[in-house]
């Protein structure tokens, strides 16, 4: 059973690679808007989470977020294997990199280039578009259907994506990378283990953040850059918003450090607070002794 299901599930993704652009990103935005009106699990949390972080603005302002963000996050579904399919110089075409975020400018040898994109916008478009400039090793965590992992991995490593699993391997991949001052990504945004982590405010409430960034920055000259790749109406493309780290990021306290993620984090998503994945449960586990915000 769990065979046909996973055929199934390949046979409907190439399906979606083969649409163009535009009428994949509305059939996304339907399945989004679906989840939305049926009261799913995900609208609830985006629910949770826009209420949280917004409190000042309207309800019917926060509402409206929270239900574009469930359709973005349909589109950001549906467009992955368009993406995985597109090739190097189709995901060129389809966004530039300004100056600041540029992979492909010089760099003083050895100095490596971290692109740390949050669940915002298109991170999946963002990740293969910056690995075609050059050499990036990323964090990977497999996908269970193997046809879908192997497709997966085949479209990352065709732009020039290396993958590193987020295990102690991985870690040295990573530093690996970094010590011959090449390209880095990473996901801020995700709660760790708890070992691996440190709480630090994020919208003002306490988040679950990684300490891997600021442990691999420690002692070094790197470049830090957090970006994310806007979706454009229509299928028109993709436009980058970033923001470049200053030295809180590698501060030897890890609250501090945590808590520059965040605040830059939180600077690029007021930017465009309805391509935000507001269906993940970012303030899980909460703080010892406080209450779990998504409990009934």
């Amino acid at each position: 059973m769990a065979g046909l299901r996973n055929r199934v599930i390949a046979v409907a993704l190439r399906a979606l690679a083969a649409l163009p652009l535009p009428v994949n990103h509305a059939v996304g935005a339907t399945l989004g808007w679906l989840a939305w009106v049926a009261r799913t699990r995900m609208a609830r949390v985006a629910r949770v989470n826009v209420n949280l972080c917004f409190p000042e603005n309207a309800c019917g302002w926060r509402r409206r977020v929270a239900r574009r963000s469930l359709m973005e996050m349909g589109k950001a579904l549906t467009e992955a294997p368009w993406l995985w399919r597109a090739g190097p110089e189709r995901l060129r075409r389809l966004a530039g990199y300004p100056a600041l975020c540029d992979p492909g400018g010089a760099r003083p040898e050895g100095q490596a280039l971290f692109l740390v994109a949050p669940h915002l916008g298109s991170w999946e478009f963002a990740g293969l578009h910056a690995a075609s400039y050059g050499p990036m090793t990323s964090l990977y965590s497999p996908v269970r259907i193997l046809e879908i992992d192997r497709w997966i991995r085949t479209a990352r490593a065709s732009t020039g994506a290396s993958l590193a699993p987020a295990t102690r391997q991985g870690l040295r991949q990573l530093q690996a990378a970094r010590d011959r001052g090449e390209m880095i990504g990473l996901l801020p945004d995700q709660s760790p283990r708890r070992a691996t982590g440190v709480f630090a405010p994020f919208f003002g409430q306490p988040a679950l953040t990684m300490t891997l960034l600021p442990r691999l920055l420690r002692g070094r000259n790197d470049r830090v850059v957090f970006a994310f790749a806007e979706r454009l109406p229509y299928g028109r493309g993709f436009r980058y918003h970033e923001l470049e780290a200053g030295p809180e990021i590698a501060d030897p306290d890890p609250v501090t450090a945590a808590a520059e993620i965040n605040r830059l984090v939180e600077a690029l998503v007021r930017q465009c607070p309805e391509q935000y994945n507001w269906a993940y449960k970012r303030f899980r586990p909460p703080p010892p002794g406080t209450p779990d915000p998504y409990r009934r």
